[in-house]
């Protein structure tokens, strides 16, 4: 008689199968971010978003940050606190409270330092407003002695450690694509 062994409770099923390809459109919005065509990689992202969201995916809500980061980039502030919101909104939803609390943090912190102060306070209000009474503070990031690349090698999207699902001590998963990311020591 043979006995398997069976998986630990805990690990996720996720890190068993190889993540999907990246979609050519997020590869191709990435790349527009990044040289700086923002009204395109804004376009690009919220379709994206939104063909997420209709499947109910979790890359919805990063994908409609990201919108909003590029569309305040390209000078259109009042369309990019709306996708600001969405995604913070999708956050809270789908039960992720503290990466809705830490990117809500981030996204008034990047506000005000683009001195945008008014859109940065109706931000944290609004913030303050989808987190229910009593939910938990985001707090520090446990200190990691990893460190992750600033951009996923698969997909070429923005990383930050204190957004992102850890897999184990030194892989995460990209929040827009899934590809396992390694960090370094």
């Amino acid at each position: 008689m043979a006995f398997f062994r069976r998986r630990p409770l805990g690990r996720p099923l996720r890190r068993l199968f190889p993540p999907p390809p990246v979609p050519p459109k997020l590869l191709q919005a990435n790349r527009l971010l990044a040289s700086g065509d923002y009204p395109a990689a804004a376009e690009a992202l919220e379709q994206l978003a939104q063909g997420a969201e209709r499947r109910g995916l979790p890359q919805a809500a990063p994908l409609y940050l990201q919108a909003g980061h590029a569309r305040i980039l390209a000078g259109d502030t009042p369309t990019g606190m709306g996708s600001l919101r969405r995604g913070l909104a999708l956050f809270v939803y789908t039960g992720r409270l503290q990466r809705a609390h830490r990117a809500g943090e981030r996204i008034v912190a990047e506000l005000r330092a683009r001195g945008l102060t008014a859109e940065a306070e109706e931000m944290a209000t609004y913030l303050w407003s989808l987190l229910p009474a009593g939910s938990p503070a985001a707090g520090p990031e446990p200190s990691r002695r990893t460190r992750l690349p600033t951009h996923c090698p698969a997909c070429g999207a923005p990383l930050r450690p204190d957004e992102t699902d850890w897999l184990d001590e030194v892989t995460a998963e990209c929040p827009y694509c899934g590809s396992p990311v390694r960090g370094t020591e």
